[in-house]
């Protein structure tokens, strides 16, 4: 197929990039070329910033896909762009949103694309809603051929993937496991969740492309394998080889005294226990087995970051909260217990 990624560098898009070229389609990535490098030579690169849409245009002139993927549209209007510049020239646009649009707070923790979508916590998520209702709109009055993607928390080899973390992602907490310092689980670490490798995804969604039954629909993409927070933190404590030391605290005490968007990404996601059921998905795409166990994706992820300074961007900033919210938890437990 010859087939077009917006984006194709990213945490979920890179897998996907990779797995096209070694299945020798024709394939172009539309980025600014920032890290093209990292990918097989013979994908052909379209350097331009979609955002800018004229240029897009420009370098899309004359040409036609069999299928056109957007990973970076996260609100209404580069939707609405991309239905400008693909409407009568893709036989199929896939467009990426998330599995945090799902119900909060969830009406059951089993979740399948007939889940209702609404999220008054996170703007993201709302963002993302209304990107999809646009698609299927388009879709129902105009034939414009969209498939919707909805990936849950999936994680490549370059960031691990945490529930808690500041503004300069999860270095930072396993920076301080190595140290020996407690790091901060939201609520009491038992709800369920759900990782999945980016290389699994890839197998889920390549599926999809060029499926005529994919047309008009929506499917999530996730692991079969639910954890919990407990778990997931402890998995990587013993990939660190250092004692597992959680410090509990409340998503809605988080939330109430940060300024990093917890409301948002716990209340609104991480905090809710779901599993995800992907019957869909395996109808659509029958040899969709997702095969790859937290410990070996999380493994293989730390060894990545261990061994790669790059990845190692440190959050004194975040550090910092950490401790403080601690300190001031324990110094609260302690005034608590004293008037009792």
């Amino acid at each position: 197929m010859k087939i077009l990624l917006i984006g194709g560098t990213g945490t979920i898009s890179t897998a996907i990039s990779q797995r096209l070229a070694d299945f020798n389609h024709e394939l172009y990535l539309l980025n600014r070329g920032n890290l093209n490098e990292t990918l097989p030579s013979h994908i052909q690169f379209i350097k331009a910033d979609i955002n800018n849409e004229k240029e897009a245009e420009e370098k899309l002139s004359g040409m036609e896909f069999d299928a056109v993927c957007d990973f970076i549209g996260f609100g209404k209007p580069q939707l609405e762009r991309d239905y400008r510049l693909f409407n009568g020239k893709t036989r199929q646009f896939v467009y990426i949103s998330s599995a945090s649009a799902y119900n909060k707070p969830p009406r059951d923790y089993v979740i399948n694309e007939g889940t209702s979508l609404a999220n008054p916590y996170w703007e993201y998520s709302r963002n993302k809603i209304e990107c999809e209702e646009y698609l299927m709109k388009m879709y129902r009055e105009k034939g414009f051929p969209v498939t919707i993607v909805r990936p849950s928390h999936t994680y490549c080899e370059k960031s691990v993937p945490l529930g808690v973390h500041g503004k300069n992602g999860s270095w930072q907490v396993i920076k301080r496991m190595l140290e020996g310092k407690p790091v901060i689980i939201h609520g009491d670490g038992t709800s369920l969740w759900t990782m999945t490798d980016s290389r699994d995804f890839a197998k889920g969604f390549i599926g999809l492309l060029g499926n005529p039954h994919t047309i008009g629909e929506a499917f999530q993409i996730t692991s079969d394998e639910t954890l919990t927070w407990n778990q997931i933190y402890k998995t990587i404590a013993d990939c660190l080889k250092v004692k597992f030391k959680p410090y509990y605290v409340s998503s809605a005490f988080l939330a109430a005294v940060s300024d990093y968007d917890f409301e948002g990404s716990l209340t609104g996601d991480k905090s809710n226990s779901v599993v995800f059921d992907n019957t869909k998905l395996k109808k659509a795409v029958p040899d969709f087995a997702p095969s790859i166990r937290f410990e070996e994706g999380v493994g293989r992820t730390l060894e990545y970051v261990l061994s790669h300074k790059e990845c190692q961007v440190e959050d004194p900033e975040f550090d910092s909260w950490c401790d403080k919210v601690i300190n001031a938890m324990e110094t609260a437990k302690k005034e608590i217990n004293g008037n009792i």
